[in-house]
């Protein structure tokens, strides 16, 4: 995490050291949803739903997006899993975000996630976190983008099933610039 900071500081000064300003400071925000099975779910013919909500993250961060190719973040967000017995952790890392493509402000991004799983409870200790990501920022009227995003998470939680919970997520979030 360390060297992601340092990165982003010599960067920064980079940046703001050059004489061409092709990029720019943004905060973000997201809401994510992971549906799983429905354990009660008996087949076809029941008023059961096959997939029903399992958890919720809730994210927020800042960065700096360079001439409009390469982003990196750092974030902070909420994570509630009720369908594990209510698991809530806080996940705090950095981002590296790679813009594929681009028509008319709005474009095609992958990105990755790396940071530290901070856990409320004693039953199960803090661990590490790994995300992976696709999307599409979708440029809006004003500085405001809208994200659409499926993310992969990996939370590092020692005595849990494999010592890890996986998820996918659907999400949908903002950039201001």
């Amino acid at each position: 995490m360390k060297k992601l900071l340092l990165l982003f500081v010599i960067f920064c000064g980079l940046q703001t050291s050059s004489q061409e300003k092709n990029s720019e400071p943004f905060f973000t925000g997201s809401l994510n949803f992971t549906l799983g099975r429905n354990e009660y779910d008996e087949g076809f013919g029941d008023d059961e739903p096959f997939f029903v909500p399992a958890a919720v993250f809730i994210r927020v961060g800042f960065g700096y997006e360079f001439k409009k190719r390469v982003a990196i973040s750092f974030n902070a967000g909420f994570d509630h899993h009720w369908h594990f017995t209510s698991i809530s952790a806080f996940p705090t890392y950095g981002t590296l975000k790679f813009n594929i493509s681009e028509n008319e402000g709005d474009t095609f991004f992958i990105e990755a996630n790396y940071g530290k799983m901070w856990r409320p409870s004693s039953k199960y200790p803090d661990g590490n976190y790994y995300g992976f990501g696709i999307g599409t920022q979708i440029t809006g009227s004003s500085r405001w983008n809208t994200l659409i995003k499926l993310d992969f998470h990996r939370k590092g939680i020692l005595g849990f099933n494999n010592n890890r919970l996986d998820s996918v997520s659907l999400g949908i979030g903002f950039t201001f610039f």
